[in-house]
């Protein structure tokens, strides 16, 4: 499963639209917050997120799934793709960041990038 987190309906909507056509099955959250109390990061493949975000940021998600040991690759997705942003997110590990609006087929070849990399369960 791929997971959405996204604070703009239409932009989750829009992911989830591109996952479909692809025949891959994605599941959406309102916010970082959403995500973490649902307990799926256990279980996700892909994580595509929103940088900007109330509450809990992108960044900073990824910096408590890294706590908890969990490698899940991250697709950042963001209006404001700052270089100093940017670079925070690949040195933690992203494995893309796109400014939107994304290419669709760029936001898919790095899906199937995250996939082909195998299980992404939290080590023991």
């Amino acid at each position: 499963m791929i997971a959405v987190v996204d604070d703009d309906d239409s932009v989750r909507s829009a992911i989830l639209g591109v996952l479909k056509s692809i025949g891959i099955t994605g599941r959406s959250f309102t916010s970082a917050e959403e995500f973490l109390v649902s307990g799926l990061w256990k279980e996700v493949a892909c994580l595509i997120t929103d940088i900007r975000m109330p509450g809990i940021s992108g960044l900073e998600l990824q910096a408590r799934l890294a706590e908890e040991d969990c490698r899940i690759p991250i697709i950042f997705i963001t209006a404001y793709g700052d270089t100093r942003v940017r670079t925070q997110a690949m040195r933690g590990g992203a494995l893309a960041f796109l400014g939107k609006p994304f290419d669709d087929k760029v936001l898919i070849e790095s899906v199937r990038t995250a996939l082909a990399k195998g299980p992404h369960e939290k080590e023991m």
